[in-house]
């Protein structure tokens, strides 16, 4: 959970758009913000939704847990709010009383909401931007997280065999990230012709014959990597080898190009160029390439008009596909270059160099035609 130094540096953050946007207090109601200001806690009961089940708010001078009777407890014995300072506020589960007691807390002073609420200002995207740039505490526990789940992923596609259905082995992902408590936000799984077929393919009971790919969002104290693996049963073609290496060259070039103090669309557009480059010039155009990420599966996906610059310690998961193949790993932005957050621990790889950088990649992976 977050230390002291990180909740200091948060409440700057926030009293800081309080100042900026001349208001008195700030509501947090997203599980994401929730996540984020408390330094990993889950105010969510449904792990699929985004709004929380408690509220924070977050004054000039003071912070409050806003609670019915039912969440309380726990937001205090596990979450430690009281222990980070936070005044209980609670209120019977039977009865509404969160906008009442917001209005007895901040008067008729001007206020902001992470979410549409009574006589607030909403201020989501400008709170999403207080959490781009990950503190060193947070940097640590994302380090952490992205090597669990490169492992469970890249286990569970080595254990694949023929004849699963795509169901089978998301179910034993999921096993293998529930054993650490890391919630998978997003899944997809394809095989064979499903790969070609669909950029975003929800796992269905089609059984595997060849050919597979498998792509996760995990989440653990409220901070998401992602990534992507494919195996395939007997002897990679080498039109298929060629055409899954340019699409890494693609993603390479995101990445490389992904420092702070860019526009984000400008990256985009390095990576645009690289799919003319490897001859693939209208690929860029059938999915989204990808863009931030960090307590959301992405903050923002990038397009040529996204205003944003790249922060120093921001997340970044760019997913380029050519069709039958995708890229995709979770990185931070650093002045020293991309730091890899997700990368291959048990898979084959190969290298190449992109602007001056020296990347790692998966290969795809490669098993007799058994399985074994």
């Amino acid at each position: 959970m977050g230390t002291a130094d990180e909740i200091k540096e948060k409440e700057r953050r926030v009293r800081e758009l309080l100042r900026e946007k001349g208001l008195r207090a700030l509501l947090l109601k997203r599980h994401a913000n929730f996540s984020w200001m408390t330094g990993g806690g889950l105010n969510i009961v449904g792990i699929a939704t985004e709004m929380g089940s408690t509220s924070l708010l977050i004054t000039e001078d003071s912070k409050f847990l806003i609670s019915n009777n039912i969440e309380v407890s726990r937001m205090v014995d596990e979450e430690g709010l009281g222990k980070q300072g936070y005044g209980v506020k609670t209120f019977p589960w039977y009865e509404d009383q969160e906008a009442s007691m917001v209005g007895e807390l901040v008067g008729k002073d001007p206020f902001g909401s992470d979410v549409p609420f009574p006589n607030a200002t909403v201020v989501a995207e400008d709170v999403a931007r207080l959490r781009y740039s990950l503190t060193p505490e947070e940097q640590e526990r994302y380090r952490w997280l992205g090597e669990r789940v490169s492992l469970a992923l890249e286990r569970t596609m080595i254990a694949a065999r023929p004849g699963e259905k795509e169901s089978e082995v998301i179910g034993r992902l999921c096993h293998e990230l529930w054993r650490d408590r890391i919630d998978t936000v997003t899944l997809m799984g394809a095989a064979d012709d499903r790969i070609s077929n669909f950029r975003h393919p929800i796992p269905s009971e089609k059984r595997v014959e060849k050919y597979l790919m498998v792509s996760v969002c995990a989440r653990k104290w409220g901070l998401i990597v992602s990534l992507t693996r494919f195996v395939h049963f007997g002897k990679v073609l080498e039109e298929l080898r060629e055409k899954y290496e340019a699409n890494v060259f693609i993603d390479c070039t995101f990445m490389a190009h992904t420092r702070p103090g860019v526009l984000a669309r400008e990256v985009l557009q390095k990576g645009i160029d690289a799919y003319h480059q490897k001859g693939y010039p209208e690929e860029w155009k059938l999915h989204h390439q990808g863009g931030a990420i960090g307590y959301t599966g992405r903050d923002y996906r990038v397009n040529l008009k996204t205003p944003d610059l790249i922060q120093e310690n921001q997340a970044f998961t760019w997913n380029p596909s050519l069709t039958g193949t995708k890229s995709e790993d979770t990185i931070l932005a650093t002045s020293k270059g991309p730091e890899m957050i997700t990368r291959p621990i048990l898979y084959p790889t190969f290298s190449l160099r992109v602007e001056g950088i020296s990347f790692i990649r998966p290969a795809i992976l490669e098993k007799k035609g058994d399985g074994s």
